[in-house]
């Protein structure tokens, strides 16, 4: 994955770590088609990636994401096909699922609007940290679509429950940061100039476990979520813990603990 080619994303790698903001601030990094492209193929490109152990997704300027550019794709020449209409949904839906499906932890980063497309990508995450000028909704409702949309209808009712979730998928209405945390939809809430500063201890944190640990903890985590059973859920935690058990990490993380000293993890 060349990261240096991206026209609308700035990727910083800080050692095992991808800072990646958003980066059409004149638009209020609304997507289009440049942004949806290197958003997938950003986060498709981490599959194998494995150097790369957490990604902090934020934004540049006021917002985070003001949801689909609708000036350009309102400026395409003619009325877009089925089947073209199609491709563009189904390339930003693939965004969504690239998130989940990538290994890496994703932390959202979140100020000012968060609409729609934008709305979903904080969804997508794992965290998300808002900023005091956070302001988040489902807005595909007030444009004339469902309110359920880009994994909206799934995410939702998983993270705040059925009936939040359905005022904010049948309304369209905005939710602040104060009541995102109240209903469990962001870990915290911090002045906007202190957004990087809240994601460093989770970030950190989540460095001193071991690499495979990590990756299949946030597997794990995706598979109970929609375990058929209690039996399901425990037998992949069976899997997974034998599968760490027989790593050199493993051993490297018992040592450490004994001789009271930093683990020194090789992901093996």
């Amino acid at each position: 994955m060349d990261i240096s080619r991206f026209e609308t994303l700035l990727v910083e790698r800080r050692g095992a770590v991808d800072w990646v903001t958003l980066n059409r601030p004149d638009k209020l990094n609304a997507l289009n088609t440049v942004l949806v492209r290197e958003l997938g193929e950003y986060f498709t490109g981490l599959y194998r990636e494995y150097a790369v152990r957490v990604v902090v997704l934020r934004a540049s300027g006021r917002a985070f994401c003001a949801g689909l550019d609708l000036e350009e794709y309102a400026g395409m020449e003619g009325e877009p096909s089925m089947q073209a209409a199609l491709d563009i949904q189904t390339r930003i839906r693939d965004i969504m699922k690239a998130m989940r499906r990538c290994p890496q932890p994703v932390i959202s980063l979140v100020q000012g609007a968060a609409c729609g497309g934008g709305f979903s990508l904080a969804l997508s995450s794992d965290i998300r940290i808002a900023g005091q000028s956070a302001r988040m909704n489902a807005a595909y409702i007030k444009v004339g679509l469902t309110g359920c949309d880009m994994g909206s209808s799934y995410f939702l009712p998983r993270l705040v429950g059925t009936s939040v979730a359905s005022e904010l998928l049948l309304t369209g209405r905005f939710i602040d940061a104060e009541r995102a945390l109240r209903v469990n939809l962001v870990s915290a809430v911090v002045p906007d100039a202190e957004l990087e500063a809240a994601a460093q201890p989770y970030v950190d944190e989540m460095l001193a476990t071991t690499p495979l640990g990590l990756r299949l903890t946030k597997d794990a985590i995706n598979f109970a979520i929609d375990a058929p059973s209690m039996d399901a859920a425990m037998a992949m935690e069976d899997r997974q813990q034998i599968l760490c058990s027989q790593t050199a990490d493993h051993r490297e993380t018992i040592a450490a603990r004994i001789e009271r000293r930093a683990p020194s993890y090789r992901d093996r």
